[in-house]
């Protein structure tokens, strides 16, 4: 099998390594020894270990999944012409990375956090020679759209990136409104969990606004759900997330 070599041990890191794991040897490259043995026993397959000092990429294909504030320091660690860097990294631009790490080939990418579950929505950006390998590797995390411009991808970020914080605030505060009005926590658990796996499969192929008029007929008790959720500016609220996301991914 194909090697894939992890610079960078943390959260992300685990969620694609779970996702490529049936599929792909995997090396994992971190600070210490320990902790990579950890996410060798969470990911429970055995795993090529190396520590960060001295590591040389000559001819790996990497994926780069460290934190953006630390890639001139780990860029001094590392050693060796990359045949591809794929970046997690959010907001670090194609250029700072080719002037550090001098890769051969550069991909940026932005799965979520739903990798580990093979349903990362992952966008992708950089050399066209790997445009074909960068889909197939990040294909067996989830779905993929390849971009055309990282200004694209910056945008992406602050949606699928960081979207699921989004959707874990809605969710949580959907149940909070169910108990609120009398439902057990578990059942309104439980109901929100059903909600978000049928919307799931619903807009794959549905546009929003057809649900939403769907759903809600005159008069109804979605419209009276729905007019309180105008009422306190919860659309607007949702846009200014994606644009501060945005632009805190460019000041990385």
């Amino acid at each position: 099998m194909k090697t894939i070599t992890f610079i960078g041990n943390g959260n992300m890191a685990f969620s694609i390594a779970e996702g490529l794991k049936e599929r792909y040897t995997l090396e994992v490259v971190g600070r210490d020894l320990q902790n990579l043995i950890k996410f060798e026993d969470k990911l429970g397959i055995k795993i090529k270990k190396s520590l960060l000092e001295n590591f040389d990429m000559s001819g790996k294909t990497v994926i780069l999944c460290i934190k953006p504030s630390n890639i001139e320091e780990v860029s001094h660690k590392l050693n060796g012409e990359a045949k591809i860097i794929y970046s997690v990294l959010a907001g670090t631009p194609i250029e700072k990375i080719r002037e550090l790490l001098q890769p051969n080939a550069i991909v940026r990418t932005m799965p979520n956090l739903a990798a580990s579950v093979k349903k990362s929505m992952t966008t992708l950006c950089g050399d066209e020679e790997f445009r074909d390998e960068a889909i197939e590797i990040f294909g067996a995390i989830g779905a993929t759209l390849w971009v055309g411009s990282q200004k694209e991808l910056d945008i992406a970020t602050a949606l699928a990136g960081s979207g699921p914080a989004y959707l874990a605030l809605i969710a949580e505060a959907l149940a909070d409104g169910a108990v609120k009005q009398g439902m057990k926590r578990d059942d309104a658990m439980s109901v929100m969990r059903g909600l978000f796996e049928g919307f799931g499969a619903l807009i794959q192929n549905t546009h929003p606004a057809l649900l939403k008029d769907g759903v809600m007929s005159a008069g109804g008790t979605t419209a009276a759900g729905y007019s309180a959720l105008e009422d306190k500016g919860v659309r607007s609220a949702f846009i200014d997330a994606i644009e501060r996301a945005y632009k805190r991914a460019k000041e990385l």
